[in-house]
């Protein structure tokens, strides 16, 4: 089992020990998107959402979401987190808007942030989703995906193809 890093002796999973790790500035970029009906793109962008303001509310979601992944991963440590920025973006397809999320989490520790970034992403789409299912149960979440990091003993990363 010893390559295995999250097994112990036993074979039962444990999470990784990072003290010896140095500490280090580390940040990651994750995306995800929700595609929604003209109807609820109209709604959101025009701030008539019974619910209330929908990116308002997302972006909330997805910076508590980031600050509680631990609670939620198993395997994930607790981080301090130093700061995490959510943006959004929409493009039209076809009948459907698709309202891009870009969520990117930094923090100066022994372990990284993707958890984080893909978390906050994940949430603030599902914050999406909850709040406009009222309307309309058809929205599709997806793809969410690690867009970059950089920090850590492996090394830098930067998805090269497009999703």
């Amino acid at each position: 089992m010893a390559e295995f890093t999250h097994f112990n002796e036993e074979g039962r999973a444990k999470m990784v020990d990072v003290s010896d790790k140095p500490e280090t500035a580390r940040t990651a970029l994750a995306h995800s998107s929700i595609t929604v009906s003209r109807e609820i793109f109209e709604k959101i962008t025009n701030h008539e959402m019974k619910k209330g303001d929908v990116l308002a509310v997302a972006q909330v979601a997805a910076v508590m979401a980031a600050k509680k992944t631990w609670d939620l991963i198993p395997m994930c440590h607790p981080i301090p987190l130093t700061g995490v920025n959510i943006s959004f973006s929409w493009e039209q397809t076809g009948d459907n808007y698709q309202l891009h999320i870009a969520a990117s989490v930094k923090t100066k520790g022994n372990t990284g942030v993707e958890m984080e970034a893909l978390t906050a992403a994940s949430a603030c789409a599902l914050t999406v989703y909850d709040m406009c299912k009222a309307v309309d149960k058809g929205m599709v979440i997806g793809p969410t995906y690690l867009v970059e990091k950089t920090g850590g003993k492996n090394g830098d990363f930067k998805r090269t193809e497009l999703v």
